[in-house]
This record gives structure tokens, sequence and C-alpha cells, in this order.
């Protein structure tokens, strides 16, 4: 399984591709499936991305969970768990990938000033994909971290 650390700044061109970090592209294992899947995070103003095998996994999990055949909630949960979903590969030359512009604005990316660029952050099996302005803002304090670590210790 690829881990994915760090963050990168990127801006997104006027075709609405982006480069895909070298950092993130150089780990993933030589001749390996380069395609990712995209979506839009379930609590946050991002996207998360996933390599394809990733998804699959993460997917699989998911649907184990449900029967869409015969519970019309399970159907419309994992109808909406797979909307605004996208599969996209970097080209060989460059390294872009072309985000559907749809997702891009979801998490608040625009053509206009500092709103074309965008931070890929690692995030262990996937990587986010923030608007610059939402991924700074939405740092947490070293304060609240160590309260939310304090918690979650009394539950190891």
């Amino acid at each position: 399984m690829v881990r994915f650390i760090g963050e990168y700044t990127a801006k997104v061109d006027d075709k609405w591709r982006v480069i895909l970090p070298a950092a993130f592209k150089s780990i993933m294992p030589a001749d390996s499936d380069m395609r990712f899947v995209i979506r839009k995070e379930n609590f946050s103003d991002c996207l998360e991305m996933f390599t394809y095998a990733e998804w699959e996994r993460q997917s699989e999990q998911v649907r184990s969970k449900l029967n869409p055949a015969f519970n019309r909630e399970h159907a419309k949960f994992w109808r909406a768990y797979m909307f605004n979903s996208s599969i996209v590969e970097p080209d060989a030359k460059l390294g872009r990938i072309s985000i559907p512009r749809k997702l891009l604005e979801m998490i608040g990316v625009s053509q206009e000033g500092t709103g074309k660029e965008v931070v890929f952050s690692g995030n262990d099996y996937k990587i986010e994909i923030w608007a610059k302005d939402k991924f700074e803002s939405n740092i947490i304090s070293n304060e609240e971290f160590l309260s939310i670590a304090g918690s979650l210790s009394e539950n190891l």
C-alpha cells in the first residue's frame, strides 16, 4: 500500500488541470496502475484522492455493509457515496491531471487570483486536495491537537 506524506502547493491552469506533485508520483510502484479516484470528502471542504486499488478496497468495505438491491435507504446512500467521484490519470509527460471543474469549484477553487492554488496534502492512504486558503485556515492549533490526542489516548 502506498502511503502519502507531505504538503505541496500547485496552480490550476486555465483548463482546470494541475500537476501531481513529483514526490507523490515518485512513490508509486514502477509499472503500477496510475489511475486515481477523486471525490468530495464527506466532512471537509476538500477532495480526497485514492489510488485506484485503494479506492476499490475502501468502496468495497463500505458496500459490504449495504444491500442496495433490496433496501431503499442503502441504495440512496450508495448513490450519494458514488456521486461526485471521478477517475483521473496523470499524463505521462508532465504528470498533469484534469480534475472536473465542478469538483474544484465545490472546494472553493476558482480561476481568479489566489483561488487558482491548491494544496496536495498526503494523508497516509489518500491525498487530500484543498483550496490553498481553506487548507491554511483548517490547520488546528497545537493546543487543540494535544487535547484531541489526550482524549484519544483514553480509548487506546
